[in-house]
């Protein structure tokens, strides 16, 4: 006689004599299958975003996280075609000029919130070279003889000015005409005087720049020149105030060296001022163009008054009274008619205030 068995939600059946099916020792064992393996989500490496300025365009690259300088530099010899032996770094803050191969590259991350500057030619620039003409074919007949090989080559001078030069010119491109600025630049750059006195003293600048003269003058005075982290970065005022010319060349190589003396000395006390013309002399004995000697009818500057002034320190450069060419000095009044001094009229007005200083000092005060 069969039984009905009742489950919770099951109606009742006849108990057919099989096996129970809540019994599962007697169940049929069922075929085994291999497990399933679950996939590992990998996550993304760690990366970061570098920034580096190449000919006034920014260019933004991406490495991993515990990348150094050297990853940097490898791309863009790879990106850019820019070979390792091209590429300078010019880091500021604090680093300054930087290029391959590097001992101890700085790690990219560190840089980030610095300014990196690439300084090298570009592709398009080493290839628009051109190629050192060929000598006349025989029957040919010419008035130039080749260049002969030199007999001596003094290859420690060549390398000394390679290392305590200007290692760019920069002009102010949203100025007028920079590129008048930027042959001003070179000009000072390749000055013999500047570059024998850079080299006995080994004075290395990242960069020299033009200084925009509206934003360095107040009513009291006009800044100069400036110098920055002991030679990091070196502004000069090229131009005149109405932004019409540019001042005369020899004044403003004598800002010059006033401010190559800031690379050893930053106030300007007695071993600035010795150093400082020490530079100067040394710039005008090389200065074999002219022997020497200023050949320019325009107003100059005098050690001696710049030394016995005050308030010129600027922290890195020198403020004061100037002479815009063809107009009045600073410390004229507004009414003072307007007139350009030769030479020989600021080195009389010159010694005249070096006289009524030395009668101040003896009398004790001014008269």
């Amino acid at each position: 006689m069969s039984q009905a068995i009742k489950g919770p939600d099951q109606a009742y059946k006849p108990y057919d004599g099989g096996t129970h099916p809540g019994n599962l020792a007697t169940r049929p064992s069922e075929p085994s299958l291999p497990p399933t393996s679950t996939p590992t989500p990998t996550l993304p490496a760690q990366t970061l975003s570098i920034t580096f300025t190449h000919h006034g365009t920014p260019h933004t690259l991406t490495f991993p996280s515990s990348s150094t300088l050297a990853a940097l530099s490898t791309s863009i010899c790879t990106d850019f075609s820019i070979p390792t032996s091209n590429q300078k770094f010019m880091i500021t803050p604090k680093l300054g000029v930087i290029k391959p191969p590097f001992t101890s590259p700085p790690l990219l991350s560190t840089l980030q919130s610095k300014k990196i500057v690439l300084l090298a030619p570009t592709a398009t620039e080493l290839s628009s070279l051109s190629p050192t003409s060929s000598r006349p074919s025989r029957g040919t007949a010419s008035t130039i003889k080749p260049a002969a090989p030199a007999r001596h080559r003094d290859w420690k001078k060549v390398q000394d000015e390679a290392t305590y030069t200007f290692h760019t010119v920069l002009p102010l491109d949203y100025l007028p005409k920079p590129e008048r600025s930027l042959k001003f630049l070179e000009r000072l750059r390749d000055d013999p005087g500047i570059k024998a006195s850079m080299r006995k003293h080994k004075f290395s600048v990242g960069v020299l720049t033009e200084m925009n003269p509206a934003e360095h003058t107040t009513h009291e005075s006009k800044t100069l020149g400036l110098n920055r982290n002991k030679g990091e970065v070196i502004e000069l005022r090229l131009r005149t105030d109405a932004y019409d010319g540019y001042r005369d060349y020899k004044i403003i190589r004598d800002t010059l060296c006033h401010e190559l003396a800031h690379n050893v000395h930053g106030p300007h006390d007695r071993n600035f001022w010795d150093l400082c013309k020490d530079v100067e002399k040394e710039v005008r004995a090389a200065d074999w163009k002219s022997g020497g000697r200023a050949v320019s009818e325009e107003v100059f500057y005098d050690p001696e008054d710049r030394e016995g002034s005050v308030g010129h320190v600027d922290g890195g450069g020198w403020t004061g009274g100037e002479f815009t060419l063809g107009g009045s000095g600073s410390s004229s009044s507004s009414n003072a008619p307007t007139q350009t001094l030769n030479r020989r009229e600021a080195m009389a007005k010159a010694a005249e205030e070096r006289m009524k200083k030395q009668r101040e000092a003896g009398s004790g005060g001014p008269a």
